[in-house]
């Protein structure tokens, strides 16, 4: 418990110790002949101890010209059932109605630390080796990019960075949801927010602090609640226009009902004044009744817990907005490269080169030299040596094609797919392997293909079947791969809808007639992509994914959802979230305006008393409140 949660539960105390025995006396049940002045002031210590604060607010409210509130609301109640003197039942009021803000004040609390677990990825500094050979301390925003830091076992990586020296265990669960260590040794990437777990590394730093991956988080996490959810928005709206009519509701049972039954003789009242304490009494009992309290704090306490559940298992997403949509996800496209395989490409042969394999492979590296492209990576991996990038010029990348290239100032080389080939001009060779094949032309003339092969990812097909059982309907992969390929992926993982040879552009086209297929059926479409060069169809879709996003800028910034690692079973895990908080919200909307109106009714018809207010309101609060808590608990999901 924070020191404003422990205050608040010590006023409960004293004051639910005070009033007990005074309740006992006021009941009859401990004989004590007290004065009705003497036992009002006792009373009044109580009230004064638990409600203070809301009356101090209301106070306020009315102020700043702003006072339909729920403080409004239980002060106006209490003050007038004191007035009348219900003393029990108006301290009573206040104590419970406290009670209920210890519960909430504790789940906020809960969910808070949930999304505080994220937000320690924050480093507080960073280590930077002096000329002396001296360790110094310095804040990680003065640390340039290429500069050497180092970090010891049990501390913060403060910024994106490649090992330079050293070995070590990290543990990456702030940013990946996952308990498992990653090993990192020389040239492994290490992202800030990871923790040092044994040796001593030294890092060279790839971006300054405010663009590496832990602020971008952070960022991320801290715009999330000003993204509201439709239902989120509309509770702020009821609230607007349903305070101030119970008001005026509760001001026609205080005064013009006890004057319609003075002027009709309605009712059996002994005199006047029991009129209008009768009528007064149920027009507070209706007040407190009336307090939203409950539909108020509940329901954007059940989109908070969502989204601190989610950011526990890696899932961050965007706003509390994106989690009502996830909900309702019925079609889900796939990049295949980097979402159902690992994007870990791999030369798998050289085929029908009429010039030598060794040549081929050193053309294609040399010509990909300037591309991060995993399968440009491959490439180079293949050939085995440095790259000179000084023997290319007249670099020509044709998106969703390949690159043209001149090599030694005299060779003209073109890798790509078989259209780059037809755009030169040149008849590609069909390949009778499954797996990307990349067709290489030097000068003009057809050299030969390179076979590259991407493993499946290890839970691509129980993730298809889980999104099934998540209630996902349809399934469809994408790929610039060609047919053969993209057939054998989508039956080994399960998928019979999949789109072969599409360039990047064509994959915006798909996605939107995927749109035009739900559209009026409320049922909304996303998309799932690496983030790196799928920001456009991450951008159309009614809700863009990017899996495996650690570090890439157009991830982030792209899709409205981020997984931070790279397991696709964490899809169905973020759909499932996202029904679970939507279900405890439609729960708590149900269960409170049934109660609330139930109650209004009764308290109206003078058949409630001020007893069941307290329940009604106070009651209703906490069982709502706790029930909002069970959206923080998302792990077995």
């Amino acid at each position: 418990m924070n020191p404003k949660q422990k205050k608040l539960l010590i006023r409960i105390l004293v004051a639910a110790v005070l009033y007990v025995p005074l309740l006992l006396i006021s009941e009859g049940v401990i004989k004590a002949d007290l004065p009705p002045v003497l036992l009002f002031l006792l009373f009044l210590v109580p009230y004064l101890i638990t409600g203070y604060d809301v009356l101090w607010k209301a106070i306020r409210g009315i102020m700043k010209r702003q006072p339909f509130d729920e403080h409004f609301l239980m002060a106006i109640a209490t003050v007038g059932a004191i007035i009348l003197g219900e003393y029990p039942e108006s301290v009573a009021v206040m104590l419970l109605y406290q009670v209920g803000e210890f519960f909430q004040s504790y789940a906020v609390g809960k969910s808070r630390r949930s999304i505080s677990e994220l937000m320690d990825i924050r480093p507080d500094y960073a280590n930077i080796e002096g000329d002396d050979g001296q360790m110094e301390r310095v804040d990680p925003d003065e640390v340039e990019t290429g500069s050497i830091i180092v970090v010891q076992p049990g501390e913060k990586v403060p910024i994106d960075g490649v090992v330079v020296e050293g070995n070590s265990s990290m543990n990456t669960a702030a940013l990946t949801g996952e308990s498992m260590p990653r090993e990192v040794g020389p040239d492994s990437t290490v992202l800030s927010g990871m923790i040092n777990m044994s040796g001593v590394l030294k890092i060279r730093t790839t971006a300054e602090f405010e663009e590496s991956t832990a602020s971008k988080i952070l960022e991320l996490v801290e715009n999330a609640a000003s993204r509201k959810a439709n239902a989120e928005n509309f509770i702020s709206k009821f609230a607007r226009v349903y305070t101030p009519i119970v008001v005026y509701a509760a001001m026609a049972l205080g005064i013009a009902a006890p004057v319609i039954c003075m002027i009709t003789g309605l009712g059996n009242y002994a005199s006047t004044a029991d009129i209008w304490k009768d009528w007064l009494l149920r027009a507070c009992t209706f007040l407190v009744i009336s307090c939203p309290c409950a539909f108020v704090i509940s329901i954007p306490l059940s989109f908070f817990a969502g989204l601190g559940g989610a950011g526990s298992q890696g899932i961050l997403i965007k706003g509390s907005n994106y989690l009502e949509v996830l909900a309702q996800v019925k079609t889900i496209a796939f990049d295949k490269t980097g979402t159902i395989t690992k994007g870990n490409f791999a030369v798998a042969g050289v085929h029908h080169s009429p010039v030598e394999a060794d040549r081929i492979l050193e053309y294609a590296a040399l010509a990909e030299c300037h591309s991060s492209h995993p399968i440009s990576a491959s490439l180079q991996k293949a050939y085995g040596k440095a790259v000179d990038q000084t023997r290319v010029t007249d670099v020509q990348e044709i998106s969703g094609h390949g690159v043209e290239a001149v090599i030694d100032g005299r060779v003209h080389v073109a890798v790509g797919n078989d259209r780059l080939m037809r755009k030169i001009g040149v008849e590609p060779i069909a390949c009778h392997h499954i797996g990307t094949v990349i067709h290489v032309a030097v000068d003009g003339r057809y050299a030969g293909h390179i076979l590259i092969i991407d493993e499946l990812k290890e839970h691509a097909r129980e993730a298809m079947s889980e999104l099934k059982k998540a209630g996902v309907e349809k399934e469809v992969m994408l790929t610039g791969d060609i047919e053969k390929a993209a057939a054998s992926v989508a039956q080994e993982v399960g998928l019979t809808d999949y789109r072969a040879g599409l360039l990047p552009a064509d994959k915006v086209t798909v996605v939107e007639e995927l749109l035009k297929e739900r559209e009026g059926t409320g049922k909304k479409v996303a998309f799932v992509g690496d983030g790196i060069n799928d920001a456009p169809v991450l951008a159309r879709a009614d809700i863009g994914i990017a899996m495996g996003a650690l570090g890439s800028d157009a991830a982030i910034e792209a899709a409205d959802v981020v997984l931070m690692n790279d397991d696709p079973l964490k899809i169905s895990k973020a759909i499932r979230i996202s029904k679970k908080c939507l279900r405890i919200v439609r729960q708590n909307i149900f269960f409170t305006l049934t109660v609330k109106i139930v109650c209004l009714v009764l308290g109206a018809l003078g058949i409630a008393n001020m007893w069941v207010a307290i329940l009604a309101d106070v009651g209703v609060m906490i069982l709502a409140v706790l029930n909002a808590i069970r959206c923080l608990f998302v792990k077995n999901l």
